[in-house]
């Protein structure tokens, strides 16, 4: 099934993550924690005009109960985008998975699996798009 194309807001909304990932890596290098790269990240975004929040919390639906122990998002850019970080040796395919399932659940079409852990960041950034 093919899905309409993401909006010019999301599109450009993407370039400046990436631009900050690109910045925040050759910044610091590999070898931090995930939050460190988590909060220069967000710092970058701010800079570039996007609105961001971090460590989101969203209620989950189950069963017609909403369970505040819900979905945990690393960071939402603009309500629009999920960046789900990572600063690990090997990307496990469940990353994917966990980034699939936050975009179904919260209904957002883009995505983006960022680890810092990489020598080039260019490898560490998986956009995914519902």
């Amino acid at each position: 099934m093919l899905h309409a194309p993401i909006s010019e807001k999301e599109e450009q909304i993407a370039q400046k993550i990436i631009d900050s990932a690109f910045t925040v890596h050759s910044t610091l290098g590999p070898g931090l924690l995930e939050n460190i790269y988590e909060v220069c990240l967000c710092y970058e975004l701010t800079k570039r005009g996007l609105p961001n929040r971090r460590q989101v919390v969203l209620p989950i639906q189950y069963d017609g109960i909403s369970f505040d122990e819900g979905l945990r998002l690393d960071v939402l850019v603009d309500e629009l985008v999920i960046c789900e970080l990572k600063a690990v040796e090997i990307m496990h395919p469940v990353f994917t998975a966990q980034l699939l399932t936050q975009l179904k659940l919260t209904h957002k079409r883009l995505g983006f699996l960022i680890n810092f852990n990489v020598p080039l960041i260019k490898n560490g950034i998986k956009r995914i798009v519902l």
